[in-house]
């Protein structure tokens, strides 16, 4: 559960980091972005379109990508989709920086790395070949959460039926909350670099929360005090 709140409070904090470098694109809310593109297009407005779509794409590849690593390279570790994501963030970071520089026309290309991140950020908690704990997907989150209230009001469950989604949805809310606080102290267009090292930080804590990071360091505590 703690490894899920700290994920989740990334993932709002890179959402509304995203948000407020960007002209008001979600990288967390697929839902949303495959309304914009599909209405868009109807309204006449192919560039919101166009961009929500790419950003989409993006996101999907990022789970693809994702998973692929964790099949062959790194599996059951946590760190493993954190780290992709910091790269993902990294490369963001690096093509605005060009962008800015040059007044090249990259586009959304920034906030598509950030969305590519995103959606490795939600293959962290894998069960069985399937993600478990989809830590940006709130609206699940909410729909679990109040199931969760209901069993336990009417005496069908208990306190942890719903404890748990409640915190990730905390986690998230304030992960959000504190992008907002940020983009207050700094620029939009500097929010990408916040976020990267809000992700790079995320990333150092799950590789110790790893359990053979954590084993080992109980070996060698063992050892030295031998």
């Amino acid at each position: 559960m703690r490894l899920s709140v700290v994920l989740s409070t990334l993932a709002g904090f890179v959402g509304a980091a995203a948000y407020a470098h960007s002209a008001g694109y979600f990288v967390t809310f697929m839902t949303g972005n495959t309304e914009r593109a599909v209405i868009g297009t109807f309204v006449g407005d192919s560039t919101i379109a166009r961009g929500a779509a790419y950003i989409i794409g993006s996101f999907v590849l990022g789970v693809f990508v994702a998973s692929v690593c964790r099949r062959f390279w790194w599996s059951n570790h946590p760190h493993g989709a954190t780290m992709l994501t910091t790269l993902a963030l990294l490369a963001a970071c690096v093509s605005d920086y060009i962008q800015e520089s040059t007044q090249t026309g990259i586009g959304l290309l920034p906030i598509q790395f950030v969305a590519f991140g995103m959606g490795s950020l939600n293959t962290s908690f894998v069960k069985n070949g399937e993600v478990s704990i989809p830590v940006s997907y709130v609206t699940g989150t909410l729909v679990k959460l109040t199931q969760g209230i209901e069993r336990h009001l009417v005496g069908k469950g208990s306190v942890y039926d719903w404890l748990g989604y409640a915190v990730q949805y905390g986690g998230f809310a304030l992960g959000a909350l504190i992008g907002g606080l940020v983009s207050l102290a700094v620029s939009g267009r500097f929010m990408l670099d916040a976020a990267l090292i809000g992700s790079a930080l995320v990333a150092m804590y799950t590789w110790r929360a790893d359990i053979r990071y954590v084993r080992w360091t109980e070996k060698r505590r063992g050892e030295a005090g031998a």
